[in-house]
């Protein structure tokens, strides 16, 4: 099978580069920014450009069996500040693509939607699919709108799309600029010796998901000719002093904790109800939160 990897050079597009050139998959990826975190797979054809850029598609499509839409220019916690740019950089992008694919005569899609965003605040905890949708973030809003463009497309072109909500994947080579990732940028600073910085009071409770496992479920979804909706979560949920507990006990270090204002937009509490993923793909969960925090903290000691 021939893969495009839209945004392969991201985190987790990184981790799915390598699995699928395990699984004797020819990957190709579409980035505006170089491979990074690691030595990238030597048979992976790497096309530079993002979405907004015809020609760079055109040559990324040719000859694709398969597109893992990956590519992302927001994170949820600033969307917000820029709504146009998100519809423009992510929404006007994925029309793009998936007007290319049909010209270029690809049928399949898998997205990387959102868990943690599309739902708000909800009203069922765990949280299945079929929860109405009530997003908190422009960046939630739009991934709600590529779901249903996808829908369309399906209608109209025959495309066959799978859609993965995954909770808050982290692990190796997550970004640990304090935008988004708690996990990544808590066991950052601890290693640089730093305060870790909390937005509100610590009680927000959110479920975390250890990259390889969301990487798994994807290349799951791609070998499929599913086109349904499907959760991607632990099942568990932690609040962020509960991260930073175990983060104290996982490197043995008391790092010092400073409370900030609470950002809008950021959900209160969810887990994901992951059955139906379960019951299609067989898909099961393998690290657990403190494997995958000692796993993540014994990389980041490694690439000092």
């Amino acid at each position: 099978m021939k893969a495009l990897i839209t945004g392969g050079n991201g985190f987790v597009g990184s981790h799915l580069q390598q699995r699928l050139c395990a699984l004797g998959d020819v990957v190709r990826v579409l980035d505006r920014v170089a491979a990074t975190g690691g030595e990238p797979p030597a048979a992976v054809e790497y096309i530079e450009g993002g979405t907004d850029n015809q020609d760079a598609l055109r040559r990324a499509l040719e000859g694709v069996d398969l597109v893992y839409h990956l590519a992302s220019s927001e994170v949820p916690s600033t969307s917000n500040l820029d709504p146009i740019g998100d519809v423009q950089g992510n929404l006007i992008g994925t029309l793009r693509l998936l007007g290319a694919m049909v010209e270029a005569g690809v049928r399949r899609i898998v997205f990387l939607s959102s868990g943690g965003t599309v739902y708000g605040n909800p009203e069922v905890v765990p949280t299945p699919e079929d929860h109405p949708q009530r997003p908190r973030s422009s960046y939630g809003v739009v991934k709600v709108a590529i779901e249903h463009y996808l829908a369309l497309y399906a209608e109209l072109h025959h495309l066959i799309a799978t859609v993965l909500r995954p909770s808050n994947a982290y692990g190796p080579r997550q970004g640990h600029t304090g935008v988004q990732g708690v996990v990544g940028t808590t066991l950052y600073r601890v290693l640089h010796g730093r305060p870790i910085v909390v937005f509100g009071n610590g009680t927000k409770v959110k479920d975390y998901l250890y990259v390889t496992d969301l990487v798994e479920l994807i290349c799951l979804a791609g070998r499929s000719e599913d086109d349904g909706i499907y959760n991607a979560g632990s099942g568990v949920g932690y609040s962020v002093n509960e991260i930073i507990q175990i983060v104290r006990e996982v490197t043995g270090i008391d790092a010092v904790v400073e409370y900030a204002a609470e950002r809008p937009g950021d959900v209160d509490h969810f887990v994901l109800d992951s059955t139906k993923a379960r019951e299609r793909f067989g898909w099961i969960p393998r690290v657990g939160i403190r494997q995958g925090i000692a796993l993540h903290w014994r990389w980041l000691n490694d690439a000092r």
